[in-house]
């Protein structure tokens, strides 16, 4: 699976962050989805948010959201329905966690056109 969204479907030009996140999950995600689809939303809403990719099959998936700067990834360490759901990922959601935050000095795309 592999999902990409850019705010006004445009890679910005750098620098700019990203944060990767690299998860393996646990088999109890009672309540993931619901809460995952809700937290994106919401970070969708935040000052500074650029866009997102994602890729992986279950259990094991690389979520990395974009940001304008550090001030706007910190601010959304804060947001408290962010923390709630963290605490719900430590506790029930997954088995392994890795968070990196990366300045991003150069960024190009190549998409092949299809005929």
């Amino acid at each position: 699976m592999k999902s990409t969204f850019w705010k006004n479907n445009i890679i910005p030009q750098a620098p700019y962050y990203a944060v990767i996140f690299a998860s393996t999950k646990s088999e109890n995600l009672e309540g993931f989805h619901e809460t995952d689809d809700k937290i994106l939303q919401i970070a969708l809403l935040e000052k500074g948010f650029l866009g997102y990719e994602t890729v992986g099959s279950a259990p094991d998936n690389i979520f990395v959201s974009y940001w304008e700067n550090m001030e706007a990834i910190e601010k959304w360490k804060h947001n408290l329905a962010h923390i709630k759901a963290k605490k719900m990922g430590f506790s029930t959601w997954y088995n392994r966690l890795l968070t990196q935050i990366c300045k991003v000095e150069y960024s190009k795309e190549f998409i092949r056109k299809q005929n």
